[in-house]
């Protein structure tokens, strides 16, 4: 009976051993993810635009949104790593409609003209543009988590490489690209917040779209505002 208790004994110390070692190593083994993980993302973003600035005779018609794609290198701050600096590049594209007229005109400068109250198809311009995104990222996230709450806001320059403004109605069409006004520089501030993988964002325009732009002796000074959903991808 004594050896039976002594050998009873004996096996649930050493169980009791091994559930100790076994709770170092895991612990072990999260220490060192803990000291490698980062929340490298690729990101796909759905917007909708909402144009600003823009001249007493010209307004917004149609549709008008954009998508947006890239990825972003995360780099923490601090040993928790929930706080972050974010750097990357992305390709957006862009369709803005609204009813100011973009004609081709002489030295190589475009002619503004408004479109209030005339009946037409289609006017709009569009943009495809690349762009670096800047980011100071909060996130409660972890190690073993891909579902957190997130916080990230920054600045997003970019760059137009091409641009194209199309007019249509029943009797003509006019087609302007890479129009020389457009300002080709571009910087925005940006808010994304959310949780897991449905995030809400958004961007508001820095500069104006166009420069050395004007509608009967009245500068074009258009801005956007642009709302929509960003998804992030490890």
């Amino acid at each position: 009976m004594k050896r039976s208790i002594l050998v009873l004994l004996t096996i649930t110390f050493l169980s009791i051993d091994c559930l100790f070692a076994q709770e170092n190593i895991i612990e072990q083994q999260l220490q060192e993810v803990d000291s490698l993980y980062r929340e490298d993302q690729f990101y796909l973003g759905l917007t909708f635009h909402l144009l600003t600035d823009l001249p007493a005779d010209v307004s917004q018609s149609g549709f008008s949104g954009g998508l947006h794609f890239g990825f972003i290198r995360d780099i923490p701050l601090n040993k928790r790593r929930n706080i972050a600096i974010g750097i990357g590049a992305g390709w957006s594209i862009n369709t803005y409609g609204q009813d100011l007229l973009i004609e081709e005109g002489e030295n190589g400068k475009s002619v503004f003209s408004s479109l209030n109250g005339l009946d037409f198809d289609t006017n709009r311009f569009s943009t495809q543009m690349i762009e670096a995104p800047l980011e100071f990222r909060w996130r409660s996230s972890n190690a073993t988590s891909y579902k957190f709450w997130r916080i990230y806001a920054g600045l997003r320059p970019g760059y137009i490489y091409y641009s194209k403004s199309t007019y249509k109605d029943a009797d003509a069409k006019i087609t302007v690209n890479n129009i020389p006004e457009l300002d080709k520089f571009r910087l925005g501030t940006t808010l994304t917040f959310g949780y897991n993988t449905f995030n809400f964002h958004v961007y508001y325009n820095l500069t104006p779209m166009f420069k050395n732009a004007n509608l009967e002796d009245v500068s074009v000074d258009m801005s956007v505002f642009k709302v929509g959903l960003m998804f992030y991808i490890l």
